[in-house]
Protein backbone atom coordinates (compact mmCIF):
# COMPACT_ATOMS: atom_id res chain seq x y z
CA UNK A 1 0.00 0.00 0.00
CA UNK A 2 1.01 3.58 -0.53
CA UNK A 3 2.17 5.73 2.22
CA UNK A 4 -0.60 8.32 2.99
CA UNK A 5 0.96 11.83 2.10
CA UNK A 6 0.62 14.22 4.86
CA UNK A 7 1.82 17.80 4.83
CA UNK A 8 1.69 20.65 7.55
CA UNK A 9 0.68 23.33 7.23
CA UNK A 10 0.84 26.84 9.87
CA UNK A 11 3.29 26.01 12.97
CA UNK A 12 1.21 29.26 15.11
CA UNK A 13 0.12 26.29 17.23
CA UNK A 14 3.14 23.86 19.15
CA UNK A 15 1.89 20.61 18.53
CA UNK A 16 2.24 20.63 15.62
CA UNK A 17 6.19 19.51 16.11
CA UNK A 18 4.54 16.40 18.28
CA UNK A 19 2.09 15.43 15.05
CA UNK A 20 4.58 15.76 12.65
CA UNK A 21 6.60 13.13 14.78
CA UNK A 22 3.69 10.96 14.92
CA UNK A 23 3.54 11.19 11.05
CA UNK A 24 7.20 10.33 11.05
CA UNK A 25 7.00 7.37 13.45
CA UNK A 26 3.98 5.74 10.98
CA UNK A 27 4.71 2.79 8.67
CA UNK A 28 2.59 4.14 6.50
CA UNK A 29 2.95 7.50 6.52
CA UNK A 30 5.23 9.84 5.24
CA UNK A 31 5.95 13.79 5.24
CA UNK A 32 4.93 15.38 2.22
CA UNK A 33 5.82 18.80 3.14
CA UNK A 34 5.13 21.47 5.53
CA UNK A 35 4.40 25.42 5.39
CA UNK A 36 4.86 28.17 7.07
CA UNK A 37 4.58 31.85 5.87
CA UNK A 38 7.51 32.38 8.54
CA UNK A 39 10.05 29.61 7.64
CA UNK A 40 11.51 30.35 11.20
CA UNK A 41 8.27 28.77 13.02
CA UNK A 42 9.16 25.67 10.87
CA UNK A 43 12.58 25.20 12.06
CA UNK A 44 12.50 23.28 15.06
CA UNK A 45 10.09 20.50 14.27
CA UNK A 46 12.09 20.50 10.17
CA UNK A 47 15.28 19.19 12.16
CA UNK A 48 13.59 17.03 14.47
CA UNK A 49 11.24 14.98 11.95
CA UNK A 50 14.63 15.61 9.08
CA UNK A 51 12.02 17.32 6.20
CA UNK A 52 14.38 17.92 3.59
CA UNK A 53 14.24 21.61 2.44
CA UNK A 54 12.87 20.50 -0.87
CA UNK A 55 9.63 19.88 1.12
CA UNK A 56 9.86 22.61 3.39
CA UNK A 57 7.50 26.03 1.95
CA UNK A 58 6.19 29.27 2.65
CA UNK A 59 3.85 29.52 -0.46
CA UNK A 60 0.64 27.61 0.21
CA UNK A 61 -0.07 27.33 -3.26
CA UNK A 62 3.00 26.10 -3.94
CA UNK A 63 3.16 23.62 -1.16
CA UNK A 64 -0.42 22.31 -2.13
CA UNK A 65 0.79 21.77 -5.61
CA UNK A 66 3.80 20.61 -5.21
CA UNK A 67 3.02 17.50 -2.06
CA UNK A 68 -0.53 16.58 -3.02
CA UNK A 69 -1.39 15.40 0.00
CA UNK A 70 -3.89 12.85 0.82
CA UNK A 71 -3.87 14.43 4.53
CA UNK A 72 -3.49 18.10 5.84
CA UNK A 73 -2.56 18.79 9.35
CA UNK A 74 -3.73 22.43 10.19
CA UNK A 75 -2.29 24.11 13.12
CA UNK A 76 -2.81 27.66 12.42
CA UNK A 77 -4.20 30.21 15.01
CA UNK A 78 -7.67 29.69 15.69
CA UNK A 79 -9.18 32.65 13.75
CA UNK A 80 -7.46 31.50 10.28
CA UNK A 81 -9.23 27.76 10.58
CA UNK A 82 -12.38 28.59 8.50
CA UNK A 83 -9.89 30.94 6.12
CA UNK A 84 -6.95 28.23 5.79
CA UNK A 85 -10.17 25.07 5.45
CA UNK A 86 -11.97 27.11 2.43
CA UNK A 87 -8.42 27.51 0.87
CA UNK A 88 -7.55 23.69 1.36
CA UNK A 89 -10.89 22.33 0.47
CA UNK A 90 -10.70 22.55 -3.36
CA UNK A 91 -7.20 20.78 -3.04
CA UNK A 92 -8.71 16.89 -2.54
CA UNK A 93 -7.02 16.48 1.00
CA UNK A 94 -8.65 14.96 3.64
CA UNK A 95 -7.90 18.07 6.74
CA UNK A 96 -6.93 17.57 10.37
CA UNK A 97 -7.68 20.38 12.71
CA UNK A 98 -5.57 20.63 16.02
CA UNK A 99 -7.88 22.26 18.68
CA UNK A 100 -9.65 24.71 18.90
CA UNK A 101 -12.37 23.69 16.17
CA UNK A 102 -13.04 27.71 15.13
CA UNK A 103 -12.70 30.62 16.79
CA UNK A 104 -16.64 31.28 16.32
CA UNK A 105 -19.65 28.56 15.60
CA UNK A 106 -19.72 30.79 12.07
CA UNK A 107 -16.45 30.16 11.32
CA UNK A 108 -17.39 26.53 12.04
CA UNK A 109 -19.72 26.23 9.80
CA UNK A 110 -17.76 28.12 7.07
CA UNK A 111 -15.36 25.10 7.46
CA UNK A 112 -18.15 22.53 7.72
CA UNK A 113 -19.40 24.27 4.72
CA UNK A 114 -16.49 24.34 2.82
CA UNK A 115 -15.90 20.32 3.46
CA UNK A 116 -19.54 19.62 2.67
CA UNK A 117 -19.50 17.94 -1.04
CA UNK A 118 -15.89 17.19 -1.40
CA UNK A 119 -15.92 13.32 -0.80
CA UNK A 120 -13.20 14.02 2.09
CA UNK A 121 -13.40 13.80 6.09
CA UNK A 122 -12.07 16.88 8.82
CA UNK A 123 -11.34 15.82 11.68
CA UNK A 124 -10.99 18.01 15.27
CA UNK A 125 -8.00 16.86 17.01
CA UNK A 126 -8.48 17.49 21.12
CA UNK A 127 -5.50 15.80 23.17
CA UNK A 128 -7.44 14.65 25.87
CA UNK A 129 -9.01 12.45 24.27
CA UNK A 130 -5.90 10.02 24.09
CA UNK A 131 -5.67 10.58 27.57
CA UNK A 132 -6.36 6.31 29.02
CA UNK A 133 -8.41 7.49 32.02
CA UNK A 134 -11.09 9.65 30.26
CA UNK A 135 -11.59 6.81 27.90
CA UNK A 136 -11.89 4.23 30.62
CA UNK A 137 -14.63 6.70 32.20
CA UNK A 138 -16.25 7.30 29.08
CA UNK A 139 -16.71 3.37 28.81
CA UNK A 140 -17.74 3.17 32.74
CA UNK A 141 -19.96 5.67 32.35
CA UNK A 142 -21.72 4.40 29.38
CA UNK A 143 -21.61 0.83 31.12
CA UNK A 144 -23.91 2.69 33.94
CA UNK A 145 -21.31 1.74 36.55
CA UNK A 146 -22.73 5.46 38.75
CA UNK A 147 -26.10 5.62 36.98
CA UNK A 148 -27.50 8.35 34.81
CA UNK A 149 -24.96 11.26 34.38
CA UNK A 150 -25.73 14.29 35.90
CA UNK A 151 -22.79 16.62 35.99
CA UNK A 152 -19.61 17.11 34.25
CA UNK A 153 -17.01 19.00 36.51
CA UNK A 154 -14.14 20.13 34.17
CA UNK A 155 -10.66 21.75 35.39
CA UNK A 156 -8.13 22.29 32.87
CA UNK A 157 -4.88 24.44 31.74
CA UNK A 158 -0.97 25.04 31.79
CA UNK A 159 0.82 27.63 33.29
CA UNK A 160 0.27 29.40 29.88
CA UNK A 161 0.78 28.46 26.31
CA UNK A 162 4.51 30.06 25.77
CA UNK A 163 6.16 27.69 28.40
CA UNK A 164 7.03 25.00 26.35
CA UNK A 165 7.52 24.01 22.83
CA UNK A 166 6.34 20.81 20.64
CA UNK A 167 7.03 17.49 22.71
CA UNK A 168 6.88 19.58 25.97
CA UNK A 169 9.77 20.99 26.06
CA UNK A 170 10.26 24.03 28.61
CA UNK A 171 10.86 27.79 27.66
CA UNK A 172 12.36 29.97 30.15
CA UNK A 173 10.07 32.59 32.02
CA UNK A 174 11.99 35.55 30.58
CA UNK A 175 11.61 33.81 27.13
CA UNK A 176 8.01 33.61 28.03
CA UNK A 177 7.24 37.34 28.70
CA UNK A 178 10.00 38.32 25.36
CA UNK A 179 7.08 36.49 23.41
CA UNK A 180 3.85 37.54 25.25
CA UNK A 181 3.51 40.87 23.40
CA UNK A 182 4.05 39.40 19.59
CA UNK A 183 2.31 35.96 20.26
CA UNK A 184 -1.09 35.18 18.79
CA UNK A 185 -2.28 33.13 22.17
CA UNK A 186 -2.80 36.83 23.67
CA UNK A 187 -4.70 38.71 20.92
CA UNK A 188 -8.38 38.59 20.77
CA UNK A 189 -8.56 39.06 17.58
CA UNK A 190 -5.90 36.19 16.54
CA UNK A 191 -8.49 34.05 19.16
CA UNK A 192 -6.40 33.59 21.96
CA UNK A 193 -7.22 33.52 25.67
CA UNK A 194 -7.87 30.78 28.08
CA UNK A 195 -11.42 30.32 27.25
CA UNK A 196 -10.88 29.57 23.51
CA UNK A 197 -7.76 27.67 24.25
CA UNK A 198 -9.35 24.87 26.92
CA UNK A 199 -13.09 25.55 27.42
CA UNK A 200 -13.39 23.64 24.11
CA UNK A 201 -11.71 20.56 25.66
CA UNK A 202 -14.49 20.53 28.61
CA UNK A 203 -17.14 21.46 26.07
CA UNK A 204 -16.09 18.62 23.72
CA UNK A 205 -15.61 15.78 25.83
CA UNK A 206 -18.29 17.42 27.89
CA UNK A 207 -20.64 17.01 25.37
CA UNK A 208 -19.29 13.21 24.21
CA UNK A 209 -19.78 12.07 27.87
CA UNK A 210 -23.30 13.52 27.66
CA UNK A 211 -23.94 11.37 24.89
CA UNK A 212 -24.37 14.57 22.66
CA UNK A 213 -26.57 16.36 24.57
CA UNK A 214 -26.36 20.55 24.40
CA UNK A 215 -27.08 22.49 27.64
CA UNK A 216 -30.03 24.92 28.13
CA UNK A 217 -28.31 27.78 28.82
CA UNK A 218 -24.54 29.53 30.18
CA UNK A 219 -23.52 31.69 32.55
CA UNK A 220 -19.69 32.57 31.91
CA UNK A 221 -17.03 35.03 33.57
CA UNK A 222 -13.26 35.49 33.50
CA UNK A 223 -10.48 37.46 34.71
CA UNK A 224 -9.28 40.74 33.74
CA UNK A 225 -5.72 41.09 34.30
CA UNK A 226 -4.56 44.47 33.73
CA UNK A 227 -2.18 44.94 30.43
CA UNK A 228 -3.82 41.54 28.94
CA UNK A 229 -6.68 41.77 26.43
CA UNK A 230 -7.27 38.11 26.85
CA UNK A 231 -8.81 36.14 29.54
CA UNK A 232 -6.50 34.37 31.49
CA UNK A 233 -8.93 32.12 33.43
CA UNK A 234 -13.08 31.93 32.83
CA UNK A 235 -15.45 29.58 34.54
CA UNK A 236 -18.26 28.12 32.71
CA UNK A 237 -21.22 26.98 33.97
CA UNK A 238 -23.91 25.00 31.59
CA UNK A 239 -27.61 24.45 32.49
CA UNK A 240 -28.96 20.61 31.36
CA UNK A 241 -32.30 19.60 31.48
CA UNK A 242 -30.38 16.82 34.26
CA UNK A 243 -28.97 19.71 36.14
CA UNK A 244 -25.61 21.75 36.33
CA UNK A 245 -22.51 21.11 34.97
CA UNK A 246 -19.10 23.21 35.38
CA UNK A 247 -16.17 23.93 33.36
CA UNK A 248 -13.05 25.81 33.84
CA UNK A 249 -9.99 26.94 32.31
CA UNK A 250 -6.78 28.39 33.46
CA UNK A 251 -4.10 29.54 31.87
CA UNK A 252 -1.56 30.38 35.39
CA UNK A 253 -1.37 26.41 37.18
CA UNK A 254 0.73 26.08 39.87
CA UNK A 255 2.38 23.36 38.05
CA UNK A 256 2.28 22.00 34.13
CA UNK A 257 -0.20 18.90 34.55
CA UNK A 258 2.02 16.89 32.69
CA UNK A 259 4.59 17.17 35.16
CA UNK A 260 2.88 17.59 38.46
CA UNK A 261 -0.44 17.92 38.90
CA UNK A 262 -1.89 20.98 40.66
CA UNK A 263 -4.11 21.62 42.69
CA UNK A 264 -7.21 21.87 42.04
CA UNK A 265 -5.73 18.88 39.79
CA UNK A 266 -6.52 19.06 36.17
CA UNK A 267 -9.42 16.73 34.58
CA UNK A 268 -12.86 15.38 34.80
CA UNK A 269 -14.98 14.66 37.92
CA UNK A 270 -18.10 12.87 36.84
CA UNK A 271 -21.28 12.65 39.42
CA UNK A 272 -24.20 10.39 38.26
CA UNK A 273 -27.25 9.16 40.20
CA UNK A 274 -25.54 6.05 41.37
CA UNK A 275 -22.12 7.55 41.63
CA UNK A 276 -18.76 9.34 40.97
CA UNK A 277 -15.64 9.10 38.46
CA UNK A 278 -12.85 11.68 38.93
CA UNK A 279 -10.51 11.09 35.71
CA UNK A 280 -7.41 12.99 35.98
CA UNK A 281 -5.10 14.11 33.34
CA UNK A 282 -1.90 11.67 32.47
CA UNK A 283 -3.62 9.50 35.15
CA UNK A 284 -3.39 5.50 35.42
CA UNK A 285 -6.49 4.63 36.64
CA UNK A 286 -9.67 6.21 37.64
CA UNK A 287 -11.15 6.66 40.90
CA UNK A 288 -14.65 5.71 42.07
CA UNK A 289 -17.42 5.49 43.92
CA UNK A 290 -20.79 3.35 43.91
CA UNK A 291 -23.81 2.41 46.36
CA UNK A 292 -22.36 -0.62 46.59
CA UNK A 293 -18.62 0.76 47.46
CA UNK A 294 -18.99 3.99 48.40
CA UNK A 295 -15.30 4.27 49.37
CA UNK A 296 -13.47 6.03 46.31
CA UNK A 297 -11.43 2.99 44.78
CA UNK A 298 -9.24 3.19 41.93
CA UNK A 299 -9.89 1.59 38.57
CA UNK A 300 -6.54 0.86 36.55
CA UNK A 301 -7.16 3.23 33.45
CA UNK A 302 -7.18 0.83 30.20
CA UNK A 303 -4.87 0.76 27.47
CA UNK A 304 -5.62 2.47 24.50
CA UNK A 305 -6.09 -0.25 21.78
CA UNK A 306 -4.59 -0.27 18.37
CA UNK A 307 -5.91 1.70 15.42
CA UNK A 308 -6.42 4.14 18.58
CA UNK A 309 -3.68 4.66 20.26
CA UNK A 310 -3.04 8.24 18.78
CA UNK A 311 -4.40 11.03 16.98
CA UNK A 312 -2.94 10.23 13.44
CA UNK A 313 -3.13 6.52 13.72
CA UNK A 314 -6.77 6.63 14.33
CA UNK A 315 -7.53 9.17 11.83
CA UNK A 316 -5.36 7.34 8.84
CA UNK A 317 -7.21 4.07 10.04
CA UNK A 318 -10.80 5.80 9.21
CA UNK A 319 -9.54 7.23 6.05
CA UNK A 320 -8.25 3.83 4.57
CA UNK A 321 -11.50 1.89 6.01
CA UNK A 322 -13.71 4.56 4.58
CA UNK A 323 -15.03 5.00 8.24
CA UNK A 324 -16.57 8.59 9.70
CA UNK A 325 -14.15 9.40 12.54
CA UNK A 326 -16.38 9.55 15.82
CA UNK A 327 -16.52 10.77 19.57
CA UNK A 328 -14.93 14.02 19.91
CA UNK A 329 -12.86 14.31 16.16
CA UNK A 330 -16.19 14.45 15.20
CA UNK A 331 -17.11 18.17 13.84
CA UNK A 332 -21.05 17.17 14.02
CA UNK A 333 -20.53 16.60 18.11
CA UNK A 334 -17.90 19.55 18.36
CA UNK A 335 -19.94 22.21 16.63
CA UNK A 336 -22.29 21.42 19.91
CA UNK A 337 -19.45 22.24 21.91
CA UNK A 338 -18.40 25.39 19.93
CA UNK A 339 -21.81 26.38 20.61
CA UNK A 340 -21.32 26.27 24.26
CA UNK A 341 -17.53 28.13 24.05
CA UNK A 342 -19.36 31.22 22.01
CA UNK A 343 -22.19 31.45 24.25
CA UNK A 344 -19.73 31.56 27.34
CA UNK A 345 -17.45 33.94 25.37
CA UNK A 346 -20.89 36.14 24.98
CA UNK A 347 -22.21 35.57 28.63
CA UNK A 348 -18.55 36.87 30.01
CA UNK A 349 -19.01 39.95 27.71
CA UNK A 350 -22.24 41.04 28.49
CA UNK A 351 -21.86 39.76 32.26
CA UNK A 352 -25.10 37.77 32.00
CA UNK A 353 -27.13 34.02 31.81
CA UNK A 354 -27.63 33.39 27.70
CA UNK A 355 -29.63 30.79 26.08
CA UNK A 356 -27.64 28.77 24.43
CA UNK A 357 -27.11 30.48 20.41
CA UNK A 358 -28.56 28.64 17.81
Amino acid sequence: MAKFRIAGISFDHMHMGDLLREVHDHPDAEIAGSLDPDRAKMQSAVEASGIPEAKVFTDFDSCMEATKPDLVLLCAATADHATYTERLAPYGAHLFVEKPFAASVEDARRMLAAMEGTGRQMAINWPLAWVPSHVTAKRLIDEGMIGDLIEVHFYDGNRGPLHHLADKVEVSPEEVERQKPDSWWYKKAAGGGSLLDYLGYGATLGTWYMGGEAPLEVTCTVDEAPGIEVDQHAIAVCRYARGLSKMETRWGTFTDPWVIQPQPKCGFVFVGSDGTISSYDYADHVTVQTRAQPEPHPIPADPLPEGRRSAIEYVLGCIERGEAVSGPLDPALCLTAQRIVDTAARSAAEKRTLELIP
